[in-house]
């Protein structure tokens, strides 16, 4: 059963249980994020990002990309981390041979600091996640022309004239609408503190308190919710979303946890 939650202007969609399976969608930027399940609600989902290539986040691909092909859909476009681009379309291919079905994708690997453009105004940028394998985080940011404030005065006409006679009035203005990461230590907020800042950030928490201790934690390169508890007064998101809970607790033990914890300010 997939769990939705609400999220800023944001909806997110799947499942997420450390080591099992995750594969989370935000259906209004019509974006996928790890395929640890192939839901049939995902077929439509023509952008897919991978954080890395570990089973429980890109178990499932081949068999979305077989539902997809029932369906008539064209490869789907799939950003990864550049090292495992060429390893994950030879899997691909030969996932094809014994299945006598084309399951081709339209590889797009990454690397961190990479910017590539999505739509019109809608772009993603890779950053580094800190994993014992070759792994990405993906922030999607979206620019705009915004009037520059001198000239916030001037009527629609006055604009269009003054554009018209070469006059620079507008400036780029950039937000992040929404972040993700996974399965990696906490200094990635360190190293990129420009996620405290995205619209909605989608961040793992594998472990809540001391049935697994934060030298554990660290040592498999997951977040311990101690550390961001640390962190609070940073995050400024309108949306924090924790995901890549353990399986040491239930989703009711999970509530109860957060809720005894976190402070207000999260």
């Amino acid at each position: 059963m997939l769990t939705t939650v609400k999220a800023g202007p944001y909806t997110v969609r799947g499942v997420s249980v450390g080591g099992v399976h995750t594969a989370l969608c935000v259906p209004e930027l019509r974006v996928l994020f790890d395929v640890g399940i192939a839901a049939r609600s995902f077929v439509d989902l023509d952008t897919i990002f991978l954080s890395h290539a570990h089973a429980d986040h890109i178990g499932a691909l081949v068999a979305l990309l077989g539902i997809r092909g029932l369906s008539k859909k064209p490869p789907p476009k799939v950003f990864l981390p550049a090292e495992v681009a060429s390893d994950v379309q030879e899997a691909l291919r030969v996932m094809t041979k014994l299945q006598r079905y084309d399951l081709s994708i339209e590889a797009i690997g990454m690397k961190p600091k990479e910017e590539l453009q999505l739509r019109k105004d809608l772009f993603v940028r890779a950053f580094r996640t800190f994993h014992p394998v070759p792994s990405l985080g993906y922030a999607l940011v979206r620019r705009t022309q915004k009037l520059r404030p001198q000239f916030l005065s001037l009527s629609s006409l006055e604009i269009q004239e003054r554009r018209r006679a070469g006059e620079d009035l507008f400036y780029e203005a950039e937000s992040i609408d929404l972040a993700y990461a996974t399965d990696t230590l906490v200094k990635v907020l360190d190293q990129h503190p420009f996620l405290y800042n995205a619209r909605v950030l989608i961040l793992e928490c594998s472990f809540l308190n001391e049935k697994k201790s934060l030298q554990a934690s660290q040592a498999g390169c997951h977040i311990h919710l101690d550390e961001l508890l640390e962190r609070a007064e940073h995050f400024q998101n309108e949306a924090l979303v924790l995901m890549h809970f353990s399986q040491l607790y239930s989703p009711r033990e999970v509530h109860e946890i957060l809720a005894a914890r976190c402070p207000p300010r999260l």
